[in-house]
């Protein structure tokens, strides 16, 4: 597709996106800022679903102020080629309308090509992905598979984790095989400002029951962020009632992806929020936020009977 546009002299006029997730998302926001006028239509409710509502509204907020006419619970019918033109039907509560367009682009998932390579031949077990065990061995344990053919995670990052696997256990299997290790899979999608997320949503948490407290730090309170001009956003962490453990982190700002980063290795080595509050960040940096979210939880959880004592003792102290 790019090359195609990189033929143009002008990109196109109007581009309607099928889409409201990451990468819908992504190219909405892209192909508006190159100076198309772009309608992105999703049938769920919100753009973004697999977010929280705080991060979705805070998204579409900024598309719409962008540009970006953002029709969610609008479902695609059909398209039509008339004489003035190329539409899409949309319909949203019943009604259908027309919606011109020079290009459309499809951005509702992708499923990994299985056939045409011989597995069926080989007797290799496909069903949405190649089946492969936990050491990303096939039916055949000298054929590994490793990336978006075989899942579960369709991440680049994920596809090269696992090709590190598949090709130690290859090299190696003999003598030791290692398992590909899911626990900490961090995402982020790259509109502006970024998305970043690891471990449990706060909606994730919810519909599974999962008892969390939620300590909250603003950008808009952060020197570098005030500095650079990218307030916008928010650090969300959750925790379990009364522990610094960290269940789930959602980042939303500048550089959301590479915050994420001291959560994701805080997670794997089961370091909590008490950790990361007693590590020196230096300032003015936009990482002070994670020092910051953990300080919230701290004020949250404060010993009150202690700190009782201690404002008696001092003003004891004081005479």
């Amino acid at each position: 597709m790019w090359d195609r546009f990189a033929a143009l002299d002008t990109l196109p006029g109007r581009i309607v996106v099928l889409g409201g997730g990451p990468i819908g998302c992504e190219l909405s926001q892209s192909f508006a800022r190159l100076g198309s006028h772009v309608t992105q239509v999703e049938m769920a409710p919100r753009i973004m679903m697999r977010e929280d509502e705080d991060v979705s509204a805070l998204i579409e907020a900024r598309f719409r102020g962008e540009g970006i006419d953002v029709r969610t619970g609008t479902r695609a019918v059909r398209c039509e080629r008339r004489d003035d033109g190329q539409f899409l039907i949309v319909e949203e509560e019943g009604t259908e309308t027309a919606v011109a367009f020079d290009y459309l682009i499809v951005a509702v998932g992708r499923a990994a090509r299985l056939t045409g390579y011989g597995l069926e031949a080989l007797g290799i077990e496909t069903s949405k992905t190649v089946i492969t065990n936990e050491y990303l061995q096939t039916l055949y344990p000298n054929i590994y598979a490793a990336g978006d053919v075989a899942g579960p995670y369709q991440f680049t990052h994920v596809a090269a984790h696992q090709a590190w696997y598949a090709a130690v256990n290859a090299l190696f299997g003999r003598f030791r095989k290692f398992k590909a290790d899911y626990r900490v899979i961090p995402w982020t999608t790259f509109t502006d400002p970024e998305v970043a997320r690891v471990g449990l949503s706060e909606a994730e948490a919810k519909e599974k029951g999962i008892a969390h407290e939620v300590a909250t730090f603003p950008l808009h309170e952060l020197d570098r962020a005030i500095a650079d001009g990218a307030t916008t956003g928010f650090i969300k962490v959750l925790t379990p009632p009364g522990k610094d453990t960290l269940l789930g982190v959602t980042i939303v700002g500048e550089h959301a992806g590479d915050l994420l980063a001291e959560y994701v290795l805080a997670m794997k080595h089961g370091l909590g929020l008490n950790k990361i509050l007693g590590t020196i960040h230096s300032y003015p940096t936009l990482a002070e936020a994670n020092k910051y979210v953990a300080g919230e939880w701290k004020r949250a959880h404060a010993p009150q009977g202690i700190l009782r004592w201690l404002e008696r003792y001092h003003r004891w102290v004081r005479g």
